[in-house]
């Protein structure tokens, strides 16, 4: 196993391209999606060497059900063929599989399977894979918000007791920790509405590379990137930070 110095425990991805990556084939659309189905795989596999503790993959958005209805209806086939196929890998390598987002909007099929292979990854804790499907950060937030009124509304909860911890305990998935790292393929440099709330401090990289190409090695490269960084969370370096200070000082004096 590659244990390395500065791992990012929890690398989000926005996993863009898939179309495009046919389109240049002159392939379907759906034979994109599959091979973004093989980078999954690949990429699950690689956190899971490499030693990451949570990868959360943006799956299928909330504006995606914009999309052709054919599109969609081939995009849940798809979804369901891989859960169950993926079903036995997670149990032989202990990865707990969990999902955020509206769920309530995906076809009952889908759900069957993947609250089936949810429930019986429940107890793994080698490594948490998360699937955001039906998702959409704003939609989270305001989910989140109604939660926190109805708290409210029922007597349990006063407006001054709502801050930035009681507010996280209502997201999807509040036991799962910020992203360090969001990697995004195929060039664009948007968030695209993927978890608003959680990446405020997350390390951004971004690639050219569209999904399907994407590789360990390219992984690899991310994960070296974001070890070259510096992370500072809004604050100033350590000793940047204390020559500010003594300058604050001499100036109150």
């Amino acid at each position: 196993m590659d244990r390395r110095r500065n791992l990012p425990q929890h690398i989000a991805i926005i996993m863009d391209g898939n179309g495009r990556w046919a389109t240049a084939r002159r392939l379907p659309r759906l034979l994109g999606h599959r091979a973004g189905a093989q980078a999954v795989r690949r990429i699950v596999e690689a956190c899971y060497e490499v030693g990451v503790q949570w990868l959360t993959l943006y799956a299928f958005s909330w504006e995606n059900w914009d999309r052709p209805v054919d599109e969609i209806h081939e995009l849940m086939g798809l979804l369901d063929e891989f859960v169950r196929g993926e079903a036995p890998r997670l149990h032989a390598n202990r990865i707990r599989l969990q999902t955020i987002g509206r769920l309530d909007e995906l076809p009952v099929e889908v759900t069957t399977h993947l609250s089936r292979v949810i429930a019986e990854t429940a107890s793994y804790d080698r490594m948490t894979l998360t699937l955001a499907l039906s998702y959409g950060g704003r939609q989270e937030i305001v989910d989140a918000a109604r939660r926190l009124a109805e708290l409210a509304r029922q007597g349990l909860l006063e407006p001054e007791q709502i801050d930035e911890a009681a507010f996280a305990r209502q997201l999807y998935a509040p036991q799962l920790p910020d992203p360090d790292l969001l990697i995004r393929t195929s060039g664009e440099q948007r968030l695209s509405n993927f978890l608003l709330w959680q990446l405020s401090y997350a390390e951004l990289y971004v690639t050219p590379k569209r999904w399907p190409d994407f590789s360990k090695e390219d992984l690899l490269e991310a994960i070296a990137e974001y070890e070259r960084r510096e992370r500072r969370f809004g604050r100033l370096a350590g000793p940047a930070r204390s020559r500010a200070g003594a300058s604050a000082l001499r100036m109150i004096r």
